[in-house]
């Protein structure tokens, strides 16, 4: 049951990651934020907001891990950007 689980858990985050230019792979937080679960931006953003606490606190440069960007949809929203090392916490 759990190598069930862990194997649909990477296919997850497999499907919605992205790569950029440089190779470098990211997810959105709010493809993440439907992912997990979340119903609510607000409820996920503490989540991020912890998180980037989290890199503070182990002396890492949060930039280096989230990017504050901008998803042009129907309309525009606000979103993070979430590198490979932050998503493994």
């Amino acid at each position: 049951m759990t190598n069930n689980l862990v194997n649909k858990t990477e296919k997850d985050f497999e499907s919605i990651k992205h790569v950029d230019e440089n190779g470098t792979e990211f997810w959105y937080a709010r493809e993440l934020m439907l992912m997990l679960e979340y119903s609510k931006w607000g409820n996920f953003i503490k989540v991020i907001d912890k998180a980037k606490e989290s890199c503070k606190n182990g002396n890492m440069n949060v930039f280096d891990h989230f990017a504050d960007v901008g998803k042009m949809i129907m309309i525009a929203f606000e979103n993070s950007q979430i590198s490979v090392k932050q998503c493994s916490f």
